[in-house]
């Protein structure tokens, strides 16, 4: 499947999203928050391409350079981009963001070693946080919080109250299954409780098209039909990809990236065994047998 082309979403006068089709494998989304003088860029892209795409489309609306660039977890396709507007711009992420990224280092190359990223060096951000910052764009001020461990270790979504807007990071995934191998599947539950607390208006998801509240409410059922099957699963004693062969997916069935199920239930299934949230297995088990969902082969990377 080729991927559409990027686009960019003025939400306001001083808020753009940048969307990435299909929103699977690879293809996130970005957005920057400009008050004519100052400009926030919340993440990037994984190829070197993409974000001088990116770049190019921050450019023709005219705002500024990216003085400050946010990132709201560490995997690539969020953060490989970051090299192309540093130093001009100061990186800030949560600290545990800052750890992985740096931990990690190239780990799409490792699952997809065919991908041209291009140039793209691991950066760790300049600035980092624990709990919640604020942002200073000009005038605008932009709420970074941690909601804790969710999508990963170390995410980070960016409120802007006075235009009622939230970018979530993977936190939301719209039009694809929501991912949370790295994460807590209680965790992330808690993260979209934080997020309806907001009273968003719109919602700028990690992947997918900008949307509205009501993407919680669909990123909350499917968790939550995670969790039945884990539990359930798990008390038969079925392995994660034994359950997931097994699971009738029914209005999940038609969602992208369904493989995902099984990643999920071995996150479940480490929680299920009491180990802490984002701790307890290795994600490469994960991605292991999402391939062999998937028909024996590794899922497309689609950037």
């Amino acid at each position: 499947m080729t991927a559409g082309e990027p686009y960019t979403v003025e939400l306001a006068e001083d808020v753009h999203a940048y969307v990435q089709p299909d929103g699977g494998w690879c293809l996130n989304n970005s957005g920057f928050v400009s008050d004519g003088t100052s400009t926030l860029l919340v993440d990037t892209a994984a190829t070197e391409r993409r974000t001088l795409a990116l770049s190019a489309a921050l450019d023709a609306t005219g705002v500024p350079a990216p003085r400050l660039l946010l990132n709201t977890h560490h995997h690539g396709d969020h953060t490989y981009g970051n090299g192309h507007f540093m130093p001009t711009a100061t990186l800030v992420s949560h600290a545990a963001c800052r750890r992985e990224a740096l931990a990690s280092g190239q780990h799409l190359h490792l699952l997809w070693p065919q991908t041209d990223f291009g140039h793209a060096p691991i950066k760790g951000a300049d600035l980092t946080f624990t709990d919640r910052m604020t942002l200073h764009v000009g005038d605008i001020e932009a709420e970074v919080i941690h909601p804790g461990v969710s999508h990963t270790v170390g995410d980070s979504f960016v409120w802007l109250p006075h235009r009622r807007i939230v970018f979530t990071g993977d936190l939301v995934f719209e039009g694809g299954t929501p991912f949370f191998l790295m994460g807590s599947l209680s965790g992330s539950l808690r993260a979209l409780e934080l997020l309806r607390g907001l009273g968003a208006e719109t919602v700028v998801p990690g992947h997918g098209p900008v949307t509205d509240p009501s993407a919680f409410d669909r990123a909350e059922r499917y968790i939550r039909f995670v969790a039945d099957v884990a539990e359930k699963a798990h008390a038969a004693g079925l392995t994660p990809l034994e359950a997931a062969r097994q699971t009738d997916l029914g209005e999940y069935a038609e969602l992208p990236e369904s493989e995902r199920l099984v990643a999920n239930l071995h996150r479940a299934y480490a929680e299920l065994d009491g180990h802490p949230e984002g701790e307890g297995l290795d994600p490469l088990i994960g991605f292991r047998d999402m391939a062999a969902v998937n028909g024996g082969e590794m899922m497309t990377c689609h950037a």
